[in-house]
């Protein structure tokens, strides 16, 4: 076991290898980064209540006992594209971010794919071993050239589009089968979109390049190879358990699968006692796709960068278990996050007994993007002053339906008075309340209560009141702070009409004592008062 200790403010579990550039970043940042690889389960429970992050491979399982036992954590980061060592249920329930690195080893899988790809067509592997062993049967090893062949791509997202690219250069025709993906992406690809039927019954070489779910495991059984292209290849570099090794083993020895190169397994490492191991016509190599130098400093860097950002209150940009923000989006809608969280915090002291719904509308550009985490950050701050569990933008929305609270969200490219602005309204047992924010010069305002026009900072200590517009309303509700030492810090009132109804917002550098929330209360024409904390 590996043991390296470093110093620092918040701490980060590294408990299987990572490559050294993503623990020089995580450092670089003046976080503590212990490493401890080759902890046994109940070692890693003992001490994962002292750290705030923790970064894995494939190696350590992170069970639902674990994240119960880490108190502290934040994320936990897997240095790859797989997250099934993860229990991503418990992880939600508990508001732990899960996040990983999918983009970090595609050319490195890629390039490995392809290269089993016309390994398998030449019998490059099984010709080695021959040689090795004193042989030299050349005609045993009669080849098939890949020029003029079809490949079919089971998926076609980063990986896929890449070997794609690949298999292309080599003069290939590409088909892809692809439920997500566009018709116009594909053939930006240059790939024709096919259905599965069509797939199995063209393609001459079948590369396997989806996630390993419920849906998928065992997704290339008996029925599926059997109709597949008598003579057909397949090569699996995504995860084992995609294809039924069983059947694959009587469909090679049939005849009816020509051959097959895989790196993954349904058991790893592959039992001694696998038929695999001594088929002749399956190239086996031992889950390394991904294993490339380039390929583990990237996800190195791509796990602790998130690790960094998680740490420091930013999201994350590969979210496994939260609402999900393109990276390019990150910039635009991270100050949303914050107004949001601070409407459902303002919205939740103003009428948060007995919530029954919530409705979000979204108006403006804004509108345009996908809002799931801006819209999870309005019940984060609506629900953290009011359950007894850690609530964010992970488990936001579970626990929102746990309640029984009915979330919808509106959206509407027509701008109002703002660019861009977010209003909450709230229904409970007494009727309904709605809060409208936006950003003003970059800063969260408060822009709309109820059915009156205000602005004043999202921020700090206030005091509400809404009353019949008159004169000396306004001095006795001051004269009062000013008794009670309180300082007023700015003050904004917005009205439908002079001597109508309005609201009136006083900001304070102190909390408003108990005793002169009461006073202010009995101020004659007033119809309620609120104090707010931001």
């Amino acid at each position: 076991m590996e043991t390296l200790k470093i110093s620092g403010p918040g701490r980060v579990l590294v408990s299987d290898p990572l490559a050294p550039i993503g623990l020089d970043l995580l450092l670089k940042h003046g976080l503590a980064v212990d490493v401890r690889t080759g902890l046994k389960p109940a070692e890693l429970i003992e001490i994962i209540p002292a750290y705030d992050a923790l970064l894995v491979r494939s190696e350590t399982k992170v069970t639902a006992a674990v994240l119960t036992a880490g108190k502290q954590l934040k994320v936990v980061a897997r240095a790859g594209v797989g997250v099934d060592n993860i229990d991503l249920d418990a992880a939600t329930n508990l508001g732990v971010l899960v996040v990983n690195a999918p983009g970090g080893n595609t050319i490195s899988v890629a390039e490995h794919t392809v290269g089993l790809l016309v390994a398998l067509a030449r019998n490059i592997a099984q010709a080695d071993a021959s040689l090795r062993s004193g042989e030299w049967k050349r005609s045993r090893f009669m080849g098939t050239e890949v020029r003029g062949k079809i490949l079919g791509c089971l998926g076609l997202g980063r990986i896929g589009g890449e070997v794609a690219r690949r298999a292309q250069g080599l003069a290939m025709d590409v088909i892809a089968y692809d439920p997500y993906i566009s018709t116009e992406m594909a053939a930006n690809l240059n790939v024709e979109l096919v259905s599965l039927e069509t797939l199995y019954s063209r393609a001459d070489f079948i590369t396997v390049h989806l996630p390993l779910t419920e849906e998928t495991n065992r997704f290339i059984n008996a029925d599926a190879l059997a109709c597949m292209k008598p003579g057909v290849r397949l090569i699996n570099c995504a995860r084992g358990g995609i294809i039924d090794q069983a059947a694959l083993l009587a469909a090679l020895d049939s005849g009816h699968v020509a051959g097959a190169a895989l790196d993954v397994f349904e058991k790893e490492p592959v039992p001694p006692d696998s038929p695999l191991l001594r088929h002749p016509k399956v190239i086996m190599t031992p889950h390394i796709a991904g294993s490339t130098t380039e390929a583990q400093d990237q996800v190195a860097v791509d796990v602790a960068e998130q690790v960094v950002d998680v740490l420091s209150g930013r999201p994350a940009r590969y979210a496994v278990n939260a609402p999900l923000m393109a990276p390019r989006d990150l910039p635009f809608l991270t100050p949303f996050l914050d107004l949001a969280e601070r409407l459902g915090r303002v919205v939740v002291q103003l009428g948060g007994k007995n919530l029954k719904s919530c409705a979000i509308t979204y108006s403006g550009s804004l509108a345009e993007h996908d809002l799931s985490s801006v819209t999870a950050a309005v019940i984060k701050g609506m629900l953290q002053s009011v359950v007894d569990v850690r609530v964010n933008i992970i488990n936001a929305a579970r626990l929102a339906a746990q309640r029984g609270l009915d979330v919808t969200e509106q959206k509407t490219l027509r701008a109002s008075q703002y660019e861009n602005m977010i209003s909450v309204q709230v229904v409970n047992g007494g009727g309904a309340r709605k809060v409208s924010g936006a950003l003003v010069q970059g800063e969260p305002h408060i822009v709309g209560l109820d059915d009156i026009w205000v602005d004043f900072p999202a921020m700090g200590h206030m005091l509400l009141t809404r009353h019949h517009d008159r004169p000396g309303i306004i001095g006795r509700i001051g004269t009062m702070l000013g008794d009670a030492d309180v300082n007023i810090s700015f003050m904004h009132v917005g009205r439908h009409s002079p001597r109508g109804e309005a609201i009136m917002v006083l900001g304070t550098d102190e909390p408003i004592p108990e005793a002169l929330y009461d006073l202010v209360k009995d101020v004659s024409h007033t119809y309620w008062v609120q104090a707010i904390a931001l």
